[in-house]
């Protein structure tokens, strides 16, 4: 049976599952997941920030970040994964690209500072959530990096950054909204999550 990214069967899975091999041992997706969701949920809020230049969000700091929210879970957590996936219709990065194609993304993001509009700000960084999905650089857990990321990004550039409260559907929406070159959906959300921070 193939997982929620179409692979029927990788190094990262047990044998004849689609149960990601975990440091727990947990053999059952449905346990699986709320344990991921309790675990990275407490990594989450114990995290302390250090990181304030723009220059320090590398490609080596979004790895930092996944280790941080899966590293009781996963062996491979930070790594770059080396299995092609999908979701749906939806192809992310070759594997062999990702690390060449995210060194290019992040390349983009001193241009950040120049920014002169919130509202500029916003369809920057709607632009640039969706090629970071796309790119997809884990073999799983991308979702809540990238999320736990871009926080700490805008925050270091002066805003709060707070998802609005949408359906998990709604959401997959406006990502696959963004592949398919329709970035409205994303501007939307990030156009309510993104105010300027209270500190």
């Amino acid at each position: 049976m193939p997982d929620k990214y179409g692979v029927l069967q990788d190094k990262y899975c047990y044998p004849d599952t689609d149960v990601l091999i975990n440091l727990l041992n947990i053999r059952d997706a449905d346990l699986l997941a709320e344990a991921e969701a309790e675990i990275t949920a407490v990594r989450y809020q114990t995290y302390l920030s250090s990181v304030r230049p723009l220059h320090d969000f590398t490609f080596e700091h979004l790895q930092f970040l996944h280790i941080h929210l899966f590293q009781d879970l996963y062996s491979w957590a930070g790594k770059v994964r080396d299995v092609d996936l999908a979701k749906g219709t939806t192809r992310f990065c070759t594997c062999g690209r990702v690390e060449a194609e995210a060194r290019k993304w992040f390349k983009q993001l001193a241009a950040l500072a120049q920014i002169g509009s919130q509202e500029e700000l916003v369809e920057t960084v709607a632009d640039l959530f969706c090629e970071l999905n796309i790119i997809h650089p884990f073999r799983d857990g991308n979702g809540r990096t990238q999320r736990f990321f871009f926080e700490e990004l805008l925050f270091a550039l002066g805003y709060d950054l707070t998802w609005p409260e949408i359906s998990q559907q709604d959401w997959v929406n406006a990502n696959i909204s963004g592949v398919e070159l329709d970035l409205a959906p994303l501007i939307t959300i990030f156009r309510q999550a993104i105010a300027p921070s209270r500190e």
